[in-house]
């Protein structure tokens, strides 16, 4: 995945650093509290959104 980024803006790259970090910590959280995978896939599914916001990302 690292490869691909290197092609990709600055700006890009670290928003998509923050929301690996993001996703990573929300899914610690939701499975340290033994919540079902459905619940917190679901969840977390709001990173979605966030993506298509860099996908459209104009810098």
């Amino acid at each position: 995945m690292l490869d691909r980024w290197d092609p990709a803006p600055a700006a890009a790259r670290a928003g998509g650093d923050e929301g690996n970090r993001r996703l990573h910590q929300r899914w610690v959280k939701f499975i340290d509290r033994k919540e079902k995978p459905t619940i917190a896939n679901v969840a977390i599914s709001e990173l979605a959104g966030w993506c298509w916001s860099l996908a459209v990302l104009e810098e």
